[in-house]
């Protein structure tokens, strides 16, 4: 397996130095031959690059033949820049698997929407996600390998982790043992959803809905939407974002990730709840607290295919 690795925006290679190694270590352990973007290393302020560096950084690695996966080290708030130059052409002719997730949704969604040849898997980032202790990463590790090596027209079948967490410690250096929550998907008006699924971070939506990149959603979506951080105004900003846009007009049904460190701003209110308000009378089955999120681990979650998720059995089927 070779990763081709890219920051397309948080220069998190240089702000988190000790969780970049263990990383490259993990997955070298793995048998992963890492191949890095021109912006390793590199910080300019907030950022790794200049918008047309970031593009370029990524245009290589998808001119490079010996890249077979390109994967994100991280999210941030600006892929969203780099949309207009990256090479959707060549890519056609030439297509590779991407991975990730949070701000790379910019990118997940361009690449699903330009170039359907393309595998688009919400799941893993390098660093934040491969950069975490066992025994979460290799958790991890497992989702993303048991989609990745889904055959064409073969179906895979996941089970939710038993435990997840959301707790912000061990970035670094490990401290102690994360708190663990057992797990539950929970669902309204319908337990089994069954379609194309795609989607991804709500935040980083409204960074380019409405523009070429966002996708043109059908009577048969499922629409993945998740979040990390947010406080409860924000969250409901997007969901009306979403509404005002016509997107749950066009959809089957909803499934809704976990919101890893939610404020709730004294309101005693959840995402779901906020959805279901935004939602009015438009009633949606929706399925909430999947593991395709900033929590962990990570369920790896194929963007532009088919389906079936069943919250009562806690599991997801895939049709790649």
């Amino acid at each position: 397996m070779n990763i081709g690795f890219y920051t397309s925006s948080t220069p998190i290679t240089v702000l988190s130095p000790k969780r970049f190694e263990r990383a490259q270590k993990f997955l070298k352990e793995k048998g992963v031959k890492l191949i890095p973007g021109s912006l390793t290393g590199r910080i300019d302020g907030y950022r790794s690059g200049s918008i047309i560096e970031r593009a370029q950084e990524i245009n290589g690695l998808i001119h490079n033949p010996e890249v077979e996966i390109i994967m994100s080290t991280i999210g941030g708030t600006n892929t969203n820049a780099v949309l207009p130059y990256i090479d959707y052409g060549y890519l056609a002719k030439h297509p590779k698997i991407f991975v990730g997730y949070s701000d790379t949704t910019a990118l997940l969604l361009a690449v699903t929407t330009k170039v359907p040849q393309c595998r688009v898997l919400y799941g893993p980032a390098l660093v934040s996600s491969f950069g975490e202790w066992e025994p979460l990463v290799g958790e991890t590790w497992n989702y993303f390998t048991e989609v990745v090596n889904l055959e064409n027209n073969a179906k895979i079948t996941l089970q939710a982790p038993n435990y997840w967490t959301d707790e912000k410690i061990n970035w670094e250096n490990f401290e102690h043992e994360k708190d663990m929550t057992p797990n539950k998907w929970h669902y309204i008006k319908e337990p089994v959803l069954e379609g194309r699924i795609i989607g991804g971070n709500l935040n980083t939506m409204y960074g380019l809905i409405a523009s070429e990149y966002f996708p043109n959603f059908t009577q048969n979506d499922i629409l993945l939407i998740e979040d990390s951080e947010k406080d409860a105004s924000t969250v409901e900003k997007n969901f009306v974002m979403l509404k005002l846009a016509g997107v749950f007009d066009n959809i089957k049904g909803i499934v809704l990730g976990k919101h890893a460190l939610f404020d709730d701003e004294g309101s005693g209110k959840k995402p779901i709840d906020i959805l279901q308000e935004v939602l009015g009378s438009k009633k949606l089955p929706i399925i909430y607290d999947y593991d395709s999120s900033h929590t962990v681990p990570m369920i790896t979650t194929p963007l532009g295919t088919h389906v079936r998720i069943d919250a009562e059995t806690m599991s997801v089927e895939f049709i790649n």
